[in-house]
This record gives C-alpha cells, sequence and structure tokens, in this order.
C-alpha cells in the first residue's frame, strides 16, 4: 500500500471503520520495495514473503491496533511466516522501547487472537511452531495460495496437510480448517447447511 504498513497513523480511520463492521481482513505479504539486493537470485516469494508477513504484524502489534480495533479478525498468511519463531525477539525488543504509559498486553497473547492460514508450507515444521506458541489450532484455515501457486503446488501443499499428523480431536486437518472456518464465518455455515 504504497509504502505503508497497516499500523500506520494514517491508516487508523480505516481500521476503525474495519472494527466497526467486524470485519475479516485476510493480509497477503508482497515482496517489500528495495529487496532486490538481498535476494541472490532466488525467488523472493521463497523467503521474503514470511519476512513481510511478520514485518506487517509486528507492525499492527507494536502500534496496539490488534488489541486497539479487537473487533477485526485479521488472517495472517503463511502459518504467520516466521513470527513463531521471532515473537519472543519481537516481545524483547518491545519491552526495551514501549513508554511506560503504554499497553502491557504481551505480543504471545495477541497473538493468540489472529487467525493462521496454511498456505505455502505448514508441515512439517511451520504449524508446529506457531501451535506451540498459540497454544490451538482453533485459529488455523486452510488457504491454498492460488492463484499466486499453480495447481501442482497446491495440490503438492495439500498432499503434506493430508500426511500430517491429525490435530487433536479431528481426523485430519482439512475438517479442522473447515470448522474453524465455519466459526469464523458462521453464515458460510447456514449457507452450506441451507444446500
Amino acid at each position: 500500500m504504497s509504502g505503508l504498513y497497516l499500523g500506520d497513523k494514517r491508516l487508523r480511520p480505516l481500521l476503525a471503520e474495519l472494527d466497526r463492521r467486524n470485519a475479516v481482513v485476510s493480509v497477503r505479504p508482497i515482496t517489500p520495495p528495495n529487496t532486490e539486493s538481498v535476494w541472490c537470485g532466488r525467488p523472493s516469494p521463497m523467503i521474503e514473503y514470511l519476512f513481510e508477513s511478520a514485518r506487517t504484524f509486528a507492525d499492527l502489534l507494536f502500534t496496539d491496533s490488534v488489541i486497539g480495533f479487537p473487533n477485526i479478525r485479521w488472517i495472517v498468511t503463511h502459518a504467520g511466516g516466521v513470527m513463531p519463531l521471532l515473537s519472543d525477539r519481537m516481545e524483547w525488543f518491545r519491552r526495551l522501547v514501549r513508554k511506560p504509559e503504554g499497553p502491557t498486553v504481551p505480543l504471545a497473547e495477541q497473538l493468540t487472537t489472529l487467525f493462521y492460514d496454511l498456505a505455502g508450507t505448514p508441515f512439517p515444521a511451520q504449524v508446529p511452531a506457531l501451535t506451540h506458541l498459540t497454544g490451538t489450532e482453533r485459529r488455523l484455515l486452510y488457504g491454498s495460495d492460488y492463484c499466486w501457486t499453480q495447481p501442482a503446488g497446491v495440490h503438492s501443499q495439500l498432499s503434506t496437510i493430508d500426511q500430517a499428523t491429525p490435530p487433536w480431536g479431528f481426523p485430519d486437518w482439512r475438517t479442522l480448517t473447515t470448522a474453524n472456518a465455519y466459526r469464523m464465518l458462521p453464515r458460510l455455515a447456514r449457507v452450506r447447511s441451507a444446500v
């Protein structure tokens, strides 16, 4: 968005309106500006998208936008990117720079209020790291990354999801993510039951 991250104060009116509407907002990363020099000739989505997801939500967290607009249901793509691995470090730095009068809600607690999709390469490592941090699988949703990922890549991703150890209390990840989607968007469940 023209070099702005979502926590930018100029976007506060937009966040306020999304909050008023109880909006579901899925945030998908793109290649950030001026990163060509660090790609080393490799595909930008390989690493940059995972860091860009973390940058975007670090900005929302550090500006108290997640707790300030609690009715927005945020969906973080790629199982949170590198955020689960960086959350302790982010919290440490946040405490260093936080003003004494600032909010004291720990980042780990705020991260449990977000939803996460399984686009990309969620297994074998990303989802276990994320659920270790958030303490639950009830915030996970299916995400294919289609149309940015071609059908063969989507099928490959689905096979890793289907081969992963099922989540506790569910026969498989598809059942869990479907139940979570219906819980987040109850209207979908009503439409499905009417068909």
